[in-house]
Order: C-alpha cells, then sequence, then structure tokens
C-alpha cells in the first residue's frame, strides 16, 4: 500500500491536479488512487484541456509531468493560486523508502542507467531502472517492498531543474554538450538545471562526472564538491571487455563512469565485467539493423542532440551518408552543419529543421537533400550506394514534428533499411 506522507495528506482534502496524462502522471494518479486519494488529471490533448484560476481554485497539490516548463501557462496559474506544486520525480521520492542513484548527462544516460541495473541484478543485488527511462520513480513507490531496491533513476535536465525532495546518494554525469535549448535559453542554465542534482545528493555522497561537465563547470565557474571523480576514457581504455558495446567510441565514457562507480561500492569488478560482455543497449541506439553488398543501415534514433550525432559518427571508417534533422530543441545550426560536414559523405535530410539544414550544408559544399518523409529520404540514400558505406540515422533533433517518438522513428526506419536490403 503506498504511504502518503504526512506533509502531504492535509493538501488532499480536495483532490490533487496532475498535469500531463502519460506515463508520470498516470503513475501518480493510481499512486494516490491506492491510497484513497483523488485526482484529476489535466492534458492539452485530453478531456480536461483547461488548467487556469477557475481550476487552480478546485486543488492544493499539483503534480506536474516533466514536460511542463515552469514559465507554462498552467504552472504559473497553480503557483498564483498557492498550490504546493512538485515535479513527479519529488512526489515518487516522498513516497519512495529505498536507496537511490541519478544518471544525468546529455547524452548516453539511458544505456548507462539500464546498465548498471543489470549489473547490479547479475551481482545478486536488487535494482531497478526508472526515471526518464520509461517508468517513473512514482510507479516504483507502488511495490511493498521498495526499502529492499535500489532505484537507478535516469534524469533529464527536465525533471531536476526544479527538484526539491528527491536526494540521491550518487550522481553520475556522463558529459555535456548543447541541448534543450529551447527550454533552458542558454548553455550555462542547461548546466546549472543539471546541476540541482548535484545540490540535491545527500551530504557524502558520490558524484562522479565525466570530462566534459568537469570543464563546462569551470567554464560556468562552478565548483564541484570536494571528493568529485573524474572518469576518463583513457584510465579504462585497456581494461573494456572484448566484444562489448563498450568497446565502441559513445560507449567508452558509459564505461569509465561505471568502473568508478563500481569501485566507490566495492562491489568486485568482475561482476560488472561479466555484465559487460552480457548486456545490450536498448532499441534505436546505434545498431546496424540492416546490410547488403557492402551497404550498411544503422538505427540511431534515440540520437536527439548533437552530441550524440558527433558520437555515432566516430563508430565509422567507411564514408556514412547521414539521415537527419526533426523538430528543433534550440543551438546553433550553422555550427553543427560545420562540424558535421568533414564527417559525412552526404545529408539525407528530414523534419522541420530539414530545409535550414540542407542550406547550412550545400553552403559548405557538402551534398544535402531534403526529403517529406523518412522512407523517401532512406531510399534516396541507398538508391546509388556502392558499397563499403554507411546509410546513418542519427537524427541530432526530436521525432516529435513527424513522430510519436524516436521509437516510432526508429521503427520507420529500420522497415525501409530491411526491404531496401533484401530488394538489393
Amino acid at each position: 500500500m503506498t504511504e502518503i506522507p504526512d506533509s502531504l495528506r492535509r493538501r488532499l482534502t480536495r483532490p490533487a491536479a496532475i498535469l500531463g496524462a502519460g506515463v508520470s502522471g498516470r503513475a501518480v494518479a493510481d499512486a494516490l488512487a491506492l491510497a484513497g486519494f483523488a485526482s484529476v488529471i489535466y492534458d492539452e490533448r485530453g478531456d480536461n484541456a483547461v488548467f487556469g484560476p477557475e481550476e487552480a481554485a478546485r486543488h492544493d497539490l499539483m503534480v506536474y509531468s516533466p514536460g511542463f516548463a515552469q514559465p507554462h501557462p498552467w504552472m504559473l496559474a497553480a503557483r498564483r493560486a498557492g498550490l504546493l506544486c512538485l515535479a513527479e520525480l519529488d512526489f515518487g521520492a516522498l513516497l519512495w523508502s529505498g536507496a537511490s542513484i541519478a544518471i544525468t548527462g546529455t547524452n548516453g544516460k539511458t544505456t548507462l542507467t539500464d546498465f548498471l541495473s543489470f549489473a547490479h541484478k547479475r551481482a545478486g543485488l536488487n535494482a531497478i531502472a526508472c526515471g526518464n527511462v520509461g517508468l517513473p520513480l512514482t510507479a516504483l513507490a507502488n511495490t511493498s517492498s521498495n526499502a529492499a531496491f535500489l532505484a537507478v533513476v535516469e534524469v533529464s535536465s527536465f525533471q531536476a531543474e526544479d527538484l526539491r525532495h528527491f536526494t540521491p546518494e550518487t550522481v553520475l554525469w556522463t558529459n555535456f554538450d548543447e541541448d534543450h535549448l529551447d527550454r533552458h535559453g542558454d548553455l550555462e542554465s542547461y548546466f546549472r538545471a543539471k546541476f540541482k542534482l548535484v545540490e540535491r545528493m545527500v551530504v557524502g555522497g558520490t558524484l562522479i562526472v565525466g570530462e566534459s561537465v568537469q570543464a563546462a563547470a569551470k567554464q560556468f565557474g562552478i565548483e564541484m564538491p570536494e571528493g568529485t571523480l573524474i572518469a576518463t576514457r583513457a584510465e579504462v581504455a585497456a581494461s573494456i571487455p572484448a566484444g562489448s558495446v563498450f568497446e565502441s567510441w559513445p560507449q567508452r565514457e558509459n564505461w569509465a563512469l561505471a568502473v568508478r562507480y563500481w569501485q566507490s561500492r566495492g562491489i568486485p569488478l568482475r561482476h560488472l565485467e561479466e555484465s559487460a560482455k552480457l548486456f545490450r543497449p536498448a532499441p534505436h541506439r546505434l545498431r546496424k539493423v540492416a546490410e547488403a553488398r557492402g551497404i550498411e543501415f544503422w538505427n540511431d534514433s534515440k540520437g536527439t542532440n548533437f552530441h550524440a550525432v558527433y558520437a555515432a559518427l566516430e563508430q565509422f571508417t567507411i564514408p556514412v551518408r547521414w539521415v537527419g534533422g526533426g523538430k528543433w530543441k534550440g543551438g546553433d545550426l550553422g555550427r553543427f552543419a560545420a562540424t558535421l560536414a568533414p564527417r559525412i559523405d552526404s545529408a539525407y535530410l528530414i523534419g522541420e529543421t530539414g530545409v535550414e539544414l540542407q542550406r547550412a550544408l550545400e553552403a559548405l559544399g557538402k551534398p544535402a537533400r531534403y526529403f517529406p518523409s523518412l522512407q523517401d529520404a532512406v531510399v534516396a540514400a541507398a538508391k546509388d550506394a556502392q558499397g563499403p558505406v554507411a546509410i546513418l540515422l542519427s537524427p541530432g533533433f526530436s521525432s516529435f514534428d513527424q513522430f510519436k517518438g524516436y521509437a516510432e522513428r526508429g521503427i520507420v526506419f529500420e522497415r525501409a533499411a530491411t526491404a531496401l536490403a533484401n530488394r538489393v
């Protein structure tokens, strides 16, 4: 049975307001219902699609999903009405009685979250991956024995920016690069949103960061806590398990953080190494999905920022026909194109940013074409290809202009790739 703390009970004499009908919002509604409390879900695409002063006056507590930024009119209406406003992660933290570690970063955080959860289980320790990876922390609180589990929580900048109650014992921050500037405004604000996790860490907790995080902290004049551990790819280059996903460049940094974390816990390293050999990353994360006559099709649909694209391209020693574009999240498209151009053979562009990217790449002398659909782009990339060549979907942008999410985009790519490979 979910235990609602006394600090919230006095705010639940009337139904709680929940902003967002996705997995986070539904988990909050379920937790409240299990404890015997009512709630109302508001969602811009649902039955309750309006939340203003009149609606806010009906509630004393509001829990919001990560998609709601602080300046959102519904958030402002709730605060003006005096509601207690909690992020879903904070709400879940108030219900969670087990230990937790937090994993964040611009790129690679999902893989590291899944891997550490997998490795703990292989070592005979109870752990559950949750947070931004798909299962909200609040959903874990609905179990009766959560004190026996370690919550391995992936935390995005959207979730971290207004944290007040989530207190992880350890924070692992993989890397830092340009992303989500449409929400945070500038790089320093994006960094400080993630830094909230560091500020919320328990006293005496362990902070492990990648090299780019340390560099960004110095750039912004932000002092990392004493005892911060810096994980470098160089220090583990000779110890990466053969045949594991961590042999590829994008994952070496994750291995460095995993080793540092494992050592800080005092768990025998052999458990981590054995787990690495067996671990497979989640779908749509830089995986070859088809091949014919030297033409390789690679799906990295989860690569939704510039850093992810650069990391994916490091994988290849053969020419790359890059399939990219999508919904703009902020950032300098001209600088992205200039960095990208020397690393690709040609570009096949889609989505909201496709036309502007085409102009930028063509101005740099790089062949680039825009297509109305992903299928058309993949067909064109394969049409005149002569192996060896890689056709890489690593979009660099969100999928929500044309798809329900990166998974749907990846499935569309894989279906087109498979059909083309079979035809060849």
